[in-house]
């Protein structure tokens, strides 16, 4: 089947007001959805967004649900999960993020009567879609904001494991410094682990030695150690996925807003309305204000507020392209 790919503008809605709940398997209308996540339900971020965009679904248009969570971020062990997931016989799979490229497009190929989406993924078949929540976008602008407010010069980037949309992230973020002030200096690190908190607040501390006074995280579970370390040293964190201003604006002075919970519900709704169509890859980026933006804190000067904007517009308009690769230099400490 031909691959094509469309940018939409997906629905919207505030699913990090739901509160998480556990799937009651069997219950709900005839449509049944199973999901896999690779990391914690609970991890208040890409992982959570996922599962409320499960539960809104389950909630919004009465589809069954089910999901494992908790699964290694290797090929195998996802195949293993897909294949469990499709052996129950549900309507559609979803794997959330892009790390489950690979292994999505194996086992959709093994069950071709049933439909696949990865979020945050680039694979397409006769039976598989991707649905993807531009988060490179507002990294770019996280990283415009951060090389505008640091009083150091140095700026640092966090992740954990390099899968695609953590490395477009990076690749986004670190093109946003480069263009505000290519005088700013970037310290990019991916530890190996998205969960691991007091491996997060040793990156943080050597970066903070290194004068790091921004950190942009991109970490799951373990973002937490790199807050406290962050609160510990007087410096200041840029969220990713949700809105971590509003939850701690102590220490976060920016988020990049990406709800990539959209996707999950979007690929349901989709489905439900009998608008999917295998063999797509839908895009959601800044043209959402409501799914992609960068929140900034109250304090921020009115110029860096209006320059974020002037860099959205340009972005908007392509005059910006926003650069997903990154060939710079690695940011490394003894682990």
């Amino acid at each position: 089947m031909m691959n094509h790919t469309r940018r939409r503008l997906l629905t919207a809605i505030p699913l990090a007001s739901l509160a998480a709940c556990a799937p009651l398997k069997g219950s709900g209308g005839a449509t049944r959805v199973s999901a896999l996540f690779c990391g914690q339900i609970n991890d208040g971020g890409f992982m959570q967004a996922g599962y409320q965009g499960l539960m809104l679904a389950k909630r919004k248009l009465g589809v069954q649900t089910a999901y494992v969570d908790k699964i290694p971020n290797e090929t195998s062990a996802q195949v293993v999960a897909l294949r469990g997931l499709a052996q129950a016989r549900p309507a559609l799979v979803i794997a959330h993020g892009g790390q489950n490229n690979k292994a999505a497009e194996q086992v959709a190929a093994e069950f071709p009567d049933i439909l696949f989406v990865v979020t945050q993924g680039h694979v397409t078949g006769a039976n598989l879609s991707s649905y993807d929540v531009l988060q490179e976008e507002s990294a770019w602008l996280a990283g415009a904001y951060a090389a505008m407010m640091t009083r150091t010069g140095v700026v640092a980037h966090q992740s954990g494991i390099r899968v695609p949309p953590g490395l477009r992230g990076r690749a986004a973020y670190a093109d946003g410094v480069r263009t505000a002030n290519p005088k700013v200096r970037l310290l990019t690190n991916f530890s190996g682990n998205q969960d691991d908190a007091a491996l997060a607040d040793r990156v943080t501390r050597a970066q903070a030695k290194q004068g790091a006074d921004i950190i942009f995280t991109m970490l799951n579970a373990g973002r937490s150690g790199t807050t406290e370390a962050c609160r510990a040293l007087g410096i200041h964190e840029i969220g990713n996925v949700a809105d971590w201003v509003a939850r701690d604006p102590q220490v976060f002075i920016a988020s990049a807003y990406a709800d990539v919970g959209i996707g999950v519900f979007a690929a349901v709704d989709d489905f439900v309305q009998k608008r999917f169509r295998p063999g797509s890859i839908s895009k959601v980026g800044l043209q959402n204000d409501q799914a992609v933006r960068l929140i900034m804190a109250d304090d921020t000067p009115q110029a860096v507020r209006q320059k974020i904007e002037d860099f959205r517009q340009q972005i908007l308009s392509g005059r910006i392209q926003v650069k997903t690769d990154y060939s710079g230099p690695e940011f490394k400490i003894q682990l």
